[in-house]
């Protein structure tokens, strides 16, 4: 192969994200039991596991550690957690499907931000743009058993979509618009941000009034769509099953708990997005350039963009500063306004910035693509208690507040820290209210009962009959 040939294929971008692609196939069949996360991930697979056991009711997803309750919640619509049920009602359960789909449609979602970039901007731009992208917080969340790069990336790709009807105004580009901004705001609401600059529309007199107003039309019943998923319907889940998964703020709430947590909200940006400090200074001196330009409308979307992200910032309170992955639905806005400026700069210094950065980002991620070996005993939980605990039976475990450790013992009951579980009154109480057996985790807590019958026992676990002592 001539040098030329070389040069096209490492300049084509499907190159690249074949390449990424294939990376990230390291360690894909792993349960979630990586260093960052398993809680998330844990209760991503909870639903959708249960999903295959009840018949799949998308309105009324179930966890394993509402005790004796139901165990509904009101979570965000479970489109993702539905995929995984439907790829395990033909090969049946496997902990890591979640990761398999995830990596396809955030795959996609980075190659359709690139060819959008491409036609708006030029292939310099969107070149360099996907490539920080890829290896942004997306080389490592994109694997991950969570919806969060899989709700951007239906976004991204709904926002190409747009971008198809404006130019050729393609009725069957609108529908897919409609219906890949309704599944990505459902998925998770945030990516909101992402979709508004969908707004700036109503500045661009180029485009006509009648394609103008279908698309913003059809992106607002897109957000009505949501908005009745996330604030009528999962209010009443939360009213009849009590139960929710995450708990917004006001704005003044918000601030207030933000305000101590400045250092953690700005790490968001200058690490958590991109993962590369050289990602980031290019990321600001793309900022520059973009308001020193006289391209007012790029300007105005990304005011748009940053003004609505801000609000979920602030709606998220401590929530956002505690936790990397809330900056997601902004990293795409920052990996463009970072091509903005590394395509303004001579092609050698261009690629060997976009190589220092795409090792950065990698060698800061490499870490969450193997499992915890300290971790790795709890595969072994659900097979000892199958031959001794029904499945229908409720089980306590000293997991916390983490739904991880009653995910991997496949049965449904209570998930308390060890501390709680010493109180013979709750056990008591628990016992009344359902519970029939004790699972103690040895690394968690060295408590033994010995008032209850022991029945199991080995280096990592302890099952135990629970009875009411009177």
């Amino acid at each position: 192969m001539d040098k030329a040939n070389i040069k096209k294929i490492l300049l084509d971008i499907r190159f690249w994200l074949a390449f990424f692609f294939l990376i990230r196939f390291i360690g894909i069949t792993n349960a979630p039991l990586e260093i960052g996360h398993n809680w998330r991930q844990s209760l991503t697979n909870m639903i959708a596991r249960n999903f295959l056991e009840t018949g799949g009711d998308l309105f009324h997803p179930i966890i394993d550690m509402a005790g004796n309750g139901t165990g509904i919640i009101g979570s965000e619509f479970p489109i993702f957690n539905y995929l995984i049920y439907l790829v395990s009602l033909v090969f049946g359960y496997e902990h890591w499907y979640g990761r398999l789909i995830n990596l396809i449609v955030s795959s996609l979602g980075i190659f359709y931000f690139y060819k959008l970039a491409k036609n708006i901007f030029n292939e310099r731009l969107a070149f360099s743009a996907a490539i920080v992208l890829a290896t942004s917080i997306w080389f490592s969340f994109s694997r991950k058993i969570m919806p969060d790069t899989f709700s951007v990336s239906l976004v991204l790709i709904a926002l190409y979509c747009a971008y198809k009807f404006i130019s050729k105004g393609q009725v069957v580009m609108l529908l897919l618009f409609f219906l890949l901004s309704c599944l990505g705001l459902l998925s998770k609401i945030p990516a909101l941000s992402i979709l508004s600059v969908i707004g700036v529309l109503l500045f661009v007199k180029e485009i006509s009034n009648t394609r103008k107003l279908a698309l913003l039309v059809t992106a607002f019943v897109s957000f009505l769509v949501a908005s009745g998923w996330y604030f009528y319907w999962v209010p009443q889940l939360i009213e009849n099953y009590k139960y929710q998964l995450y708990f917004p703020k006001g704005i003044l709430e918000g601030l207030r708990e933000i305000a101590p947590l400045i250092p953690d909200l700005l790490k968001r940006f200058y690490f958590s997005s991109l993962h590369s400090y050289v990602g980031f200074v290019a990321f600001l001196a793309g900022l520059y350039f973009v308001l020193k330009s006289q391209r007012k409308i790029l300007q105005l979307a990304l005011l748009i963009v940053t003004a609505v992200f801000a609000v979920f910032v602030i709606k998220t309170g401590e929530v956002f500063p505690l936790h990397n992955y809330y900056i997601i639905p902004f990293t795409p806005v920052m990996a463009l306004v970072a091509g903005y400026f590394i395509a303004r700069i001579p092609s050698l210094f261009q690629y060997a910035l976009l190589l220092v950065i795409g090792i950065e980002g990698i060698a800061n991620q490499q870490h969450d693509f193997f499992i915890k070996e300290s971790l790795r005993y709890k595969l072994e939980l659900e097979s000892i208690i199958d031959p001794i605990i029904e499945k229908e039976e409720l089980i306590v475990i000293n997991g916390g507040s983490s739904p991880q450790d009653i995910y991997f013992s496949n049965r449904k009951g209570w998930t308390l820290s060890s501390d709680s579980i010493a109180s013979k009154d709750l056990l008591d109480s628990l016992s009344r209210g359902g519970a029939k057996y004790l699972i103690l985790d040895r690394h968690k807590s060295t408590i033994e009962f010995s008032r209850y019958p022991e029945i199991f026992k080995n280096d990592n676990y302890i099952v135990q009959r629970l009875m009411i002592q009177e």
